[in-house]
Formats: structure tokens, C-alpha cells, sequence
């Protein structure tokens, strides 16, 4: 990393997330849970756009029918066009809600949505409550609209990232304070060989994650004030220090996929900028992101 990052709109988010790189548009979404909303910042104009919806807004994937996004609220999966704003149900609806609520997710490299699960912390007012226990899961929703359970028992579902040639795939527990790694079978779509990557860094919590084109996994701490960047084999290969302490998530965008995007949550009251997102600089690139199959 060759600057400090830098906010670049200050949102003034409760907590930033779900952030994604669309490169038809050169454009970026990212989510604020708890004011059940997304932004868009354009990249040519650098101006920031918004929508509110009825619940939490979790996470954003792309899909390859253009202008379609797939989005996980709080309860269930949308289909939805920014461009009119149209919304539709995709037909997931998770299960127990809303005493618990969807959280991260991603879409693969085989077009399957992976997204987990938590006890619901947002109350209907979008104010916060307690997280805690075991009530998270993490699903695979397949092309034909198929949902699998892969993991149970975890308390805050978190990061979802293949390494570059798809064969290994990482997942968090935050409250567990671990990231751990799989073996994942491309075509059934099945794990095995849990083994864990990261655990007890010492610095904050794992919140979101994002791969780079060399296989680096970028993790967020949220807590920690800073993105860890660890090497595939597990060894830490960087620490990049952020000026808040509540870091929720990342991705790799712009022209050349070299700008690091940073989503951020509320913090203390020294902190005027938390929530903001933010942006640095980075030398090696990540990589296009995956798109859920619906043409």
C-alpha cells in the first residue's frame, strides 16, 4: 500500500457494508445496515447516490442480466434495478427471522451465492441490540434457487472469499474471532478440511474480507482500527492502519482494480469520520467480481 486511505465520502454510516466494485458502471454499492440503505458512488463524477429500503440491507452481489443486483435484507433476497428501482423477491426467505438476520455474503466463482446468517442485532427503528449467541449459519443458494446449509453454530457469519483458482474458500466468525479455511469441491459445491487461517490476532474482530489477484486475503478488524493482509499460507504479510476503529469491509475497484474501498462503522466521538468510506492505493490488484447467473 503506497498512501494512507483516505475518506472519500463521509456517509456518516451506522454501519457501512456489502461494499462491491461494478465494473460495467465503474461504479461502487455499498450498504449502511442499520439506516436500511445503499449508496452509489460513481467514479468518473465522484458523486454518491442513495436508496432506502423497508429492513437492514446486508449485502450486494452482481449478477449477469445488466442492471440487476441481487441484495440480502434483513429477512429475505431481492432482485433488484437501481436504475428504476425496481424490487422484486428472489424467493430465499430466511428462515427464524427476524430473531436472527442475514449478514455477509458473496457470490462465488461457480455463480452460487454464499451468505450467512446471525442473531438479529438491528431492531425494527434500525438501533442496535445485542449480538451474541450461536444462532448463525452459513447458506449456499445455488443457480436454481436451491439453498444449502454448509456451516451451523456460529455467532456472526462473516467474510466469504475464494482464493484465486477457487479451490479454497475462508469464512469468519466474528464472535468467535476466527477465519478458517476449506476445501471447496467447484462442482458439487461441497467443504471439507476445515483448518483455520487467521485466529486470535489480537487487534479487533474479523469482519469482511477481500482476496487480491496474488491470493492475499485483506481482512477488516472491526475493533482493530486496521486491515490485516495475510498471506495464503496463513502468515501475516501486512497491516494497513486506519484513522477509526470500527473496519467492516473491503474491495478492490476503479479502472485498474488497484483502489482499495473501505467500508467503516459509527465509533466514538473523536471520531468525526467514522462511518465514512474510504479509499487508498494499493500495488498489487484484486480481481473482477463473481456474478450470480440469471439471464
Amino acid at each position: 500500500m503506497d498512501q494512507t486511505p483516505q475518506c472519500i465520502v463521509p456517509a456518516g454510516d451506522r454501519c457501512g457494508e456489502g461494499v462491491i466494485w461494478e465494473e460495467r458502471e465503474q461504479a461502487l454499492y455499498w450498504t449502511d445496515i442499520n439506516r436500511f440503505l445503499i449508496h452509489r458512488y460513481d467514479w468518473a463524477t465522484q458523486s454518491t447516490r442513495f436508496w432506502f429500503f423497508d429492513e437492514p440491507v446486508t449485502t450486494i452481489g452482481l449478477t449477469d442480466r445488466p442492471g440487476t443486483l441481487i441484495v440480502s435484507l434483513g429477512s429475505k433476497l431481492i432482485l433488484w434495478q437501481p436504475e428504476t428501482d425496481t424490487r422484486r423477491d428472489h424467493g430465499f426467505v430466511l428462515p427464524g427471522t427476524p430473531a436472527v438476520r442475514f449478514n455477509d455474503g458473496a457470490v462465488g466463482p461457480d455463480g452460487r451465492l454464499w451468505i450467512g446468517s446471525m442473531r438479529n442485532n438491528v431492531l425494527p427503528t434500525g438501533e442496535g441490540s445485542p449480538a451474541g449467541g450461536t444462532d448463525g449459519k452459513l447458506f449456499r443458494v445455488d443457480r436454481d434457487g436451491a439453498v444449502a446449509v454448509m456451516l451451523e453454530g456460529l455467532g456472526i457469519a462473516n467474510t466469504m472469499v475464494w482464493s484465486p483458482d477457487g479451490g479454497t474458500f475462508y469464512t469468519a466468525d466474528t464472535l468467535a474471532d476466527a477465519i478458517w479455511a476449506f476445501d471447496l469441491a467447484a462442482g458439487p459445491g461441497t467443504l471439507s478440511n476445515q483448518r483455520p487461517f487467521l485466529v486470535d490476532f489480537g487487534r479487533g474482530h474479523p469482519d469482511g474480507s477481500q482476496i487480491d489477484a496474488d491470493g492475499r486475503l485483506w481482512n477488516c478488524r472491526y475493533g482493530g482500527g486496521c486491515i490485516v493482509r495475510v498471506a495464503p499460507g496463513g502468515a501475516i504479510d501486512g497491516i494497513v492502519e486506519m484513522p477509526v476503529t470500527n473496519i467492516t469491509n473491503c474491495t478492490f475497484g476503479g479502472p485498474d482494480l488497484k483502489t482499495l474501498y473501505i467500508t467503516t462503522a459509527a465509533g466514538g466521538p473523536a471520531e468525526r469520520l467514522a462511518g465514512g468510506l474510504y479509499a487508498a492505493a494499493v500495488d498489487v490488484p484484486g480481481r473482477a467480481e463473481y456474478r450470480f447467473p440469471l439471464a
